[in-house]
């Protein structure tokens, strides 16, 4: 069948429905005269008549209703198709998924399903979390979620998150008989919890701002994870000292199962991003759940990104050049 045909076919079904030209050119959006023409083409390129007129009415032909019978059933799927398409449309459905780091899954996907799911049943978020580098197009995800600006090329970003502050934190069994920490050069005499990078296995750097100054650390760890909710639970237990974001024990903090070290000396770190290709046309689901994760507190939450490698990956807790203690 060629192009213009199912057009065509469409036009004539139109017209039999209506028993006029002049109404069906109404509905369809067309001059009575192009219809006509329109028809008159298609008779011909099937050798057969499908419509008799007169001055007062238009009827299928015996040819003309066996050719209705048949297309009806598919014009029937072909119109459900598109109502089906437009309530998608208004109604968000169907799988999103997400490549987040940990942290960002816990603090700002998690808290924001239920509202999403209130307001969108019909979506499925599957959430994978992964510290590593991924690349979310080969990978198959429709977005990941990692922390400052080291996207990957003409990828659009959209701020999730506000910037966070890290925090070294020890349980009050820890410190209770143990020397106080003044300065971030007092860790070197304590046991340290350290996070290491899922992909290299290198160790995160602990970092310090107070002012103008920045220093670095990286201790001698007496137990190191490249898990973060691993690492809060060991300095729980009371095990060492561990480097991690304010926002991630915050809770712990509050309730005084955990304590702030250093809070003088606490650095800022980038702000989390959900990051998805630069495509023309965002599948409704995937608007609804951007808009679901989006953070309202930023003047400017949404950008396209050219910068980057091609790879997607966490930056642990920063990388701010520093000199070292």
């Amino acid at each position: 069948m060629k192009r213009d045909d199912l057009a065509d076919l469409m036009a004539f079904a139109v017209i039999a429905e209506e028993r006029s030209f002049t109404r069906a050119a109404v509905r369809l959006g067309l001059s009575s005269s192009a219809l006509s023409h329109a028809i008159r083409l298609l008779e011909d390129r099937l050798g057969t008549k499908l419509l008799s007129r007169t001055t007062r009415s238009v009827a299928p032909t015996a040819a003309g209703e066996r050719l209705l019978a048949r297309l009806a059933p598919a014009l029937d799927e072909i119109s459900e198709g598109v109502e089906a398409l437009n309530e998608e449309r208004d109604r968000p459905s169907g799988l999103v998924r997400i490549n987040s780091h940990q942290s960002a899954a816990l603090l700002h996907v998690v808290p924001k399903l239920r509202e999403l799911r209130r307001l969108y049943p019909d979506i499925v978020v599957d959430l994978t979390t992964n510290d590593g580098l991924v690349d979310i197009v080969t990978a198959g995800y429709d977005a990941g979620i990692r922390h400052g600006e080291h996207l990957a090329r003409d990828m659009v970003a959209v701020r999730i998150s506000p910037e966070y502050q890290s925090a070294v934190v020890a349980s009050p069994e820890y410190m209770r008989d143990r020397a106080q920490i003044c300065t971030p050069s007092d860790l070197s005499d304590h046991d340290c919890l350290t996070w290491r990078y899922p992909t290299s296995g290198a160790p995160l750097r602990w970092e310090f701002q107070r002012g103008t100054r920045k220093l670095a650390f990286v201790p001698e760890p007496v137990f190191t994870t490249n898990d973060i909710e691993v690492m809060i639970d060991a300095a729980l237990s009371g095990i060492g000292i561990a480097y991690l974001l304010r926002e991630q024990v915050a809770g712990h903090l509050e309730a005084g199962r955990l304590t702030e070290l250093l809070p003088d000396w606490s650095t800022g770190h980038g702000a989390c991003f959900l990051y998805y290709p630069d495509r023309r046309q965002i599948r409704p689901a995937m608007r609804a759940v951007i808009d679901a994760l989006r953070y309202v507190g930023s003047p400017q939450s949404t950008a396209n990104r050219s910068r980057g490698n091609g790879n997607h990956h966490s930056r642990g807790l920063g990388n701010t050049p520093a000199e070292s203690v």
